[in-house]
């Protein structure tokens, strides 16, 4: 189990957990439009591209309660605009628009003479089956994954790809998770600037769940890697080109050059569902650029000189010859990626 319900239907609202507050306080916000849902995602309250998906699925459902439609075609309507609302709230992490398709798919699939409490009842249907999906893979990618840690006294890790992410027990943290049911290791977890999901969540996360953890800054990565403190790198993903490049949090392309550089392994973990294969590679991923307030200040705190410029994006692209092996609910993918990747969505 997750050491954390991130997100789940209560049967009257959406609850999710603030992540913008943790670790200091542990609150559950009850969302109750797609409103409340895209701010959520917005401001990070929500996070992580398969949560993110998750959520989107839940928002279009809510924007149907919310609207009350007369009729079963007014409905498909509301389901429409909330889908494409929703798709608007950030750019990079490739499930919001895989849940968001799989949405659209589905309302416009139902019948004409649907009513308006068959288009909500499928509506939310949808969006559990979705939260459903990413629980089943969640555990599938830590159950392929975990004998890459045979025999690894520590793990790196950035920015968080655990149960905070998703709607199960993670993506990278899902290989920790299940590796650590046989034996113990240390994970060492970046602070993961400049939002500190790695210090903020990462670490509470996992001292949740009991796992041996050691935070670091991000600039002391190479310190770590070059005593051989950790024989292997697992991170997670927000899109990955169909050559296998990937985009994850900003700072994982230095560690993952860190990684070759000290011969460490670094593994993508994802679900299928992050993977872009009508993205060639790297260069065609949209990257999201975060506000000038995120670097300027720390935690709530001034600490650059009012009105320097800033450069903020929230995510960069690593490399695909960087990347040891991208674990998938398919199972573990090697290079060449451009085969690997296509042959496990023909296999779905």
């Amino acid at each position: 189990m997750p050491p954390v319900e991130t997100i789940e239907w209560t049967g009257r609202d959406v609850r999710i957990i603030d992540q913008t507050l943790l670790p200091g306080k542990t609150r559950f916000l009850a969302i109750k439009d797609e409103k409340a849902m895209w701010e959520a995602i917005k401001k990070l309250r929500v996070r992580g591209a398969p949560a993110i998906g998750v959520a989107a699925g839940y928002g279009v459902f809510l924007a149907v309660r919310a609207a009350k439609p007369g009729s079963g075609a007014q409905a498909v309507r509301v389901a429409l605009r909330a889908a494409d609302y929703l798709a608007t709230s950030r750019p990079t992490a490739v499930n919001l628009f895989w849940a968001l398709d799989r949405c659209r798919a589905m309302v416009r699939g139902l019948p004409d003479a649907a009513t308006a409490e068959e288009v909500l009842a499928a509506t939310l249907a949808e969006a559990l089956a979705i939260h459903e999906s990413d629980r089943a893979t969640c555990a599938a990618i830590g159950r392929h994954g975990a004998p890459l840690l045979d025999g690894v006294d520590g793990v790196l890790t950035h920015c968080n790809a655990g149960a905070l992410a998703t709607g199960g027990m993670g993506t990278a943290l899902a290989l920790i998770y299940e590796a650590a049911k046989k034996r113990r290791f240390t994970v060492y977890a970046d602070e993961t600037r400049p939002l500190l999901q790695g210090a903020r969540l990462t670490a509470w996360e996992l001292a949740q769940a009991g796992i041996d953890t050691v935070l670091i800054t991000d600039s002391m990565a190479a310190t770590v890697l070059s005593q051989g403190r950790v024989q292997a790198v697992v991170v997670g993903a927000d899109r990955i080109a169909a050559n296998g490049d990937t985009a994850n949090k900003v700072g994982t392309m230095p560690l993952a050059i860190l990684a070759a550089h000290f011969k460490v392994p670094l593994y993508v973990a994802a679900p299928l569902s992050t993977v872009d294969l009508s993205t060639g590679d790297g260069s065609g991923i949209p990257v999201e650029e975060r506000g000038a307030e995120e670097v300027t200040s720390f935690g709530g705190t001034r600490v650059a000189p009012k009105g320097v410029r800033v450069f903020s994006p929230a995510f960069d692209v690593t490399p695909a010859k960087y990347v040891s092996a991208i674990v998938t609910e398919a199972g573990v993918l090697r290079p060449p990626y451009k085969r690997s990747l296509k042959e496990a969505f023909r296999a779905k």
